[in-house]
């Protein structure tokens, strides 16, 4: 199993914030940030759907609405919804009743719930420290969470290959077959961050099957439903297959990206279990009164009311197609750009996955470039933000490409 690599989330992460205060400070008329998370619209800025500001209004002026706490678990009618959302009506762990949700701050604070409650409930017969397997490369912020929580044992298995620019299953599933049993394996439902690139379904059946015959426990995070591939049912795939096998899991929700709620931290931990639900919902409640007390309701009460009407899904759904075709046209036309310039490579790679963000496989000297020459901000190795292009600097932005990987660096 590798336990360090190039492509490991410290490569990535750590210079993200200086990233985007050296863009802030750039004076260059022609800069263009590729390296930031929000989605952003034609416009060039963070945008979110008329549908979403609508009902922030319409709630903002409710009389009936009273400024008080919302429980400890968060708002019944919220936790619901975005339970649905992710498992579907009919889930059987619904119906048997072998589901229960939190609302949380963000899916950061999803994610650090979750791992609060591995560490005081699973294997519980013994004193359980790890290992936590993350996908390399992913947010270096996920080390640190598990860490926070007092999970030390952190290690690696492979996702993504820098050779050929795609996701290597086989790496993936040989080193998930030499992991401890019993170890939880973090896993992107979709939209994995920061290359984008998604499992296909064939692909997950196999990561299943080595997940049950290992006994390892799946921790999967869904950061964007809805925004991958412009469907909720496609990018929720590998969390009801999931359920559909009997595993028990954890998923982290953001309704960050699919609402455009970035200042409200709506984040959703969901919990599926077969037996002891009331134990783990009272440790949980136990939890949360240390880690924030309660969640903020505004986003939550957002989401709620348009998961909750069938007209607003509706819209809100075409919204989230709309973004996806998008961000898929951005993609396409950047594909054919190239292509057209010429010089290595064919750029297939760059169509592949769907949603916001995607992995050039560029090199360090190449992004250095960009960033120093043209005035282009992306992360380390070519992973790149592909909303925040557009018709103005989509030419600026393939010549730039063009020039990095022609140029002698």
């Amino acid at each position: 199993m590798s336990t360090s690599s190039v492509f490991d989330g410290a490569v990535f992460m750590p210079s993200e914030m200086k990233l985007i205060e050296d863009f802030k400070r750039d004076t260059h008329p022609d800069k263009v940030n590729l390296a930031g998370r929000e989605y952003v619209g034609e416009h060039g800025h963070t945008t979110w759907l008329p549908l979403v500001r609508k009902i922030k209004q319409q709630i903002a002026t409710d009389p009936t609405i009273n400024p008080e706490y919302p429980p400890i678990l968060g708002i019944p009618e919220f936790t619901r919804r975005a339970t649905e959302l992710a498992l579907g009506k009919d889930s059987p762990a619904i119906v048997e009743n072998r589901v229960f949700g939190v609302q949380t701050v963000g899916c950061t604070g999803a994610v650090r719930l979750g791992a609060e409650l591995l560490k005081s409930w699973y294997c519980s017969s013994s004193s359980w420290s790890g290992p936590i397997l993350l996908p390399s490369p992913c947010d270096d912020s996920l080390t640190g969470i598990f860490k926070a929580a007092g999970i030390e044992d952190v290690r690696h298995y492979r996702y993504w290959d820098a050779k050929s620019n795609e996701v290597c299953v086989e790496n993936m599933v040989h080193d998930l077959e030499n992991a401890p049993e019993r170890c939880v394996v973090v896993l992107f439902a979709s939209g994995h961050r920061p290359t984008g690139a998604n499992l296909s379904q064939e692909d997950w059946k196999r990561v299943a099957e080595v997940m049950m015959k290992r006994r390892l426990f799946p921790f999967l995070l869904m950061s964007a439903q809805g925004l991958c591939s412009g469907s909720l049912e496609q990018d929720t795939w590998a969390v009801r297959h999931c359920v559909s096998l009997g595993l028990e899991l954890l998923c982290a929700q953001s309704f960050s990206h699919s609402f455009g709620l970035y200042g409200e931290r709506v984040g959703h931990l969901l919990c599926v279990l077969k037996q002891n639900m009331l134990a783990m919902q009272s440790q949980a409640e136990k939890l949360v009164q240390t880690l924030w007390s309660c969640p903020p309701m505004e986003g939550a009460r957002v989401v709620a009311t348009i998961l909750s009407n069938p007209a607003h899904l509706v819209e809100w759904q075409e919204g989230m197609k709309a973004i996806a075709e998008r961000c898929m046209l951005i993609r396409e036309r950047l594909r054919e750009r190239l292509r057209i310039l010429g010089g290595p490579g064919r750029w297939d790679h760059i169509i592949k996955p769907g949603g916001l963000y995607c992995c050039f496989g560029l090199n360090a000297q190449q992004v250095e470039f960009l960033i120093q020459r043209k005035h282009i901000y992306l992360l380390p190795n070519g992973c790149l933000n592909v909303s925040a292009i557009n018709s103005r600097n989509l030419d600026y932005v393939a010549e730039s490409i063009h020039q990095a990987m022609n140029s002698r660096l």
